[in-house]
């Protein structure tokens, strides 16, 4: 048995309709299910984007399938978006043009990352292959600094 890889990632926001056209605009992401509660973006056809109204999530949700079990997140989260190498410049003037880009790291893996703010104040990151152990070839991580 194995994980295949993280197949949603939920962030909470004041209004989930307002942030979807944020991350339709900006990123071109397509809506996969829209409600007052929820909205489901699709990331490259493999991921999904979860944009929950804060506080709608605080107790169970009943489906015809079966409860969802109560899930919440409070303060500013961070993720990050996959990108190419190659598109790294396109992608850092895309943020500045929404004058949404907050910083940006060169690692010394090789990797790059740009980093931006949505409408609620989180932290989202996009990086270029080469950062992590296994995106450069190697089967171990370093050895944590002691």
């Amino acid at each position: 048995m194995r994980i295949d890889g993280i197949l949603e990632t939920a962030l909470y926001v004041a209004d989930p309709a307002r942030s979807a056209d944020f991350y339709r605009r900006v990123f071109g992401f397509l809506p996969l299910l829209q409600s007052e509660r929820l909205v489901a973006l699709e990331i490259a056809g493999k991921g999904v984007l979860l944009l929950f109204r804060r506080g709608d999530t605080d107790r169970p949700f009943e489906t015809p399938g079966g409860t969802i079990p109560a899930h919440g997140g409070s303060g500013r989260c961070h993720f990050a978006f996959s990108i190419a190498a190659e598109e790294v410049e396109a992608w850092r003037g895309r943020l500045e043009s929404e004058a949404i880009l907050e910083g940006a790291v060169d690692w010394p893996g090789g990797a790059v990352s740009l980093y931006f703010r949505d409408l609620d104040g989180n932290l989202g990151e996009l990086m270029t292959p080469g950062f992590w152990a296994w995106s450069r070839g190697i089967a171990e991580p370093p050895p944590a600094p002691v």
